[in-house]
């Protein structure tokens, strides 16, 4: 990696990229000696977190329009083959991501959360009698022959549920517990392949599958009397042992309960190729990935001691004695455990207040609840930062570390684009009872250096949206209206605010329908709303329409996967609690071409002209031709 550079200041932030140099551990007794540091770190700390991965996951960057739901190019040799099949709707163009639902344009590939299987007859003691059979619920893979459309038939189930990828005749099936490779050649008859066994500690984080890789990320619980080696999972019979040198951790100390793992996996055996591991925190990660690196977050906050003497220091010289001023500094240098500060700050504040009369307490208590807002408010960006690890694709190694101030809000606060990533973050909000937050955007370089910045967008508010569009940005932020932010990033070193636009409501997902209009999927009080924005001037962006769903909530709010685009007919699918929706957005205007109640639908997937809602039990099929209903198959 590259020499960290020297620290800079952005509105009374110290940037200092040596607080996030990853390092290996020594040994066993440094990997405990780390982790005993770290859990005393009771209100200041780091933690790399899990993902909520994918069920947080909710604007889609990419350079080229064409990346969400772009229609694969199938041949049309075999018997007619379709001309336009949809994608799972991902973040960045040409590489998926896991979903319940997958396609070839042949078969459909759909695990449904919500079979059942009958639970063995059970003899009761001291009875006679037996209790019958009874189901339990399970979920099964069905396969299901989806062409012609009137003629839809299930061809066959396997006996495992969970998020899929397709790999060209080979389905990839995440469950709890394993990940299964199934050879799917001929649906009929799903053959297993191989298996990869998860180590009771360890669970699924997330996966991608780029040029016919899968990049696999999961999370190992920290055993603190034995940290390493560990063993996250096993190919066959060949496990990953990982030692205790080839896992790193940040430099700044940080309160870990797991390891991430970081791995290649070939989806035509299921062989373990590369990996890296990094200590860290089941509480908030982000994980991005683009055609270049993963990127990996992790978010710290300001040591408790430096946060106290910062404030005295700054603004309460008069509130304490010079003496006890003096001893807050040394404190920060100390050689002792941050348990040990803690206590020690907690003496020195203690001992002082004590020699106080009544009538200075009251008025120090006064004094410092006004101060500290006010301390609060002039460094919003030194209480919570961000830090950033990028993982190269092609040997899965740490390749830079970067730092920005705050949090993101999901995978789609970031975004890669000519070899700089965008970032959006908020800062602020919850420190000294403040309720005073921004939102700030940054642009790093190849090294995760911070090259330019726009701040305090919504002052006030938290970003609710995301959505970078190769030279262009898109921010919705959100505390009782939403202000939809266009941002000009075509210059790294010098982004800009370019318009600004404030409706009533919020958009949790953002959605290029072309170049110059952006769908918002939110909502406005407690429906589900659709926005339709013109950005054709970016200096003055406009809701040109919106729709307004009896839905109180979508998963196209939870999961961009839920969300499908077909193009070539200008309609959108939202699924909803009451059913599914196809909405046209022609000519500028939402209409609702159809309304499907028949089952709790869940995706949809277009094959030629036409569309198939998916649902537990169901599946409708739309001619998008007629909007007429074509076929259906219950399961």
């Amino acid at each position: 990696m590259p020499a960290s550079p020297a620290p800079e200041t952005i509105l009374n932030t110290t940037i200092d990229k040596k607080e996030t140099v990853l390092t290996k551990f020594t040994s066993e007794a440094d990997f405990k000696s780390y982790l005993s540091e770290g859990n005393n770190r009771s209100t200041s700390g780091a933690y790399f977190g899990s993902s909520v991965l994918e069920n947080r996951i909710r604007a889609v960057p990419g350079a080229n329009i064409g990346a969400v739901m772009e229609t694969q190019s199938l041949p049309q040799a075999g018997g007619g083959a379709p001309e336009r099949v949809s994608e799972t709707n991902v973040q960045v163009k040409g590489i998926d991501e896991p979903d319940i639902l997958k396609t070839d344009g042949k078969s459909l590939f759909f695990s449904s959360e919500n079979q059942y299987y009958p639970a063995p007859a059970v003899r009761i003691m001291g009875n006679t009698s037996v209790i019958p059979p009874y189901e339990l619920p399970q979920g099964r893979l069905k396969i299901i022959n989806s062409l012609p459309a009137d003629k839809m038939a299930v061809l066959g189930n396997i006996e495992k549920n969970g998020q899929m990828l397709l790999v060209k005749d080979i389905l990839v099936v995440f469950t709890d517990r394993a990940i299964f490779g199934f050879d799917v050649k001929d649906p009929a008859s799903p053959k297993e392949i191989w298996k990869i066994d998860l180590d009771s500690q360890s669970q699924l984080t997330t996966a991608r599958l780029f040029q016919d890789k899968i990049y696999l990320i999961t999370q190992t619980g920290i055993n603190s009397s034995r940290p390493c080696p560990l063993t996250p999972l096993t190919s066959g019979q060949t496990p990953l042992s990982i030692n205790c040198a080839e896992i790193y951790h940040p430099s700044t100390i940080i309160p870990a309960d797991v390891t991430y793992t970081a791995s290649i996996i070939n989806p035509g055996d299921g062989k373990v190729e590369k990996f890296t591991s990094v200590v860290g925190s089941s509480g908030s990660t982000i994980i991005y990935m683009s055609n270049k690196a993963i990127y990996i977050s992790y978010t710290y906050e300001i040591d408790q001691i430096k946060l106290m003497y910062g404030f005295f220091n700054e603004k309460g010289k008069d509130l304490i004695s010079a003496e006890v001023l003096k001893k807050l500094a040394e404190l920060q240098n100390l050689d002792i455990s941050n348990q040990a500060k803690l206590t020690e700050l907690m003496v020195i504040l203690e001992r002082f207040y004590s020699s106080l009369d009544e009538n200075e307490r009251l008025k120090m208590q006064n004094e410092m609840t006004n101060r500290m807002k006010d301390y609060s408010k002039e460094h919003l960006r030194e209480f919570e930062k961000t830090g950033i690890a990028k993982i190269g694709l092609d040997d899965i190694k740490i390749t830079a570390t970067g730092v920005v101030p705050g949090r993101l809000l999901n995978q789609f606060s970031l975004d890669e684009h000519n070899g700089y990533l965008r970032v959006a973050t908020t800062v602020g909000g919850g420190v000294f009872n403040s309720s005073d937050s921004a939102n700030d955007i940054y642009t790093l370089d190849n090294n995760l250096n911070i090259s330019g910045s726009v701040l305090n967008l919504g002052k006030g508010e938290r970003v609710y949206s995301a959505r970078f569009l190769g030279d262009k940005g898109y921010i919705v932020t959100f505390k009782q209206t939403d202000p939809f932010y266009v941002l000009d990033l075509s210059n790294p070193k010098s982004p800009q605010v370019k318009g600004e636009l404030k409706i009533p409501g919020y958009s949790s997902y953002l959605h290029p329908l072309s170049p110059n209009r952006i769908l918002g999927v939110g909502k406005e009080g407690s429906q589900v709303k659709l926005s339709l924005f013109d950005v054709t001037v970016a200096e003055s962006p406009a809701e040109i329409d919106k729709y307004i769903l009896d839905e109180y909530w979508s998963e196209a709010l939870s999961t961009h996967h839920a969300f499908l685009q077909d193009g070539k007919h200008k309609v959108l699918f939202i699924p909803g609690n009451k059913g599914g929706y196809i909405i046209s957005y022609e000519g500028d205007k939402f209409v609702l071409k159809k309304a499907i109640s028949e089952t709790m639908a869940k995706r949809a997937v277009y094959i030629n002209d036409y569309l198939y809602i998916v649902g537990e039990d169901k599946i409708v099929v739309v001619d998008e031709k007629t909007w007429e209903i074509a076929g259906t198959l219950t399961f």
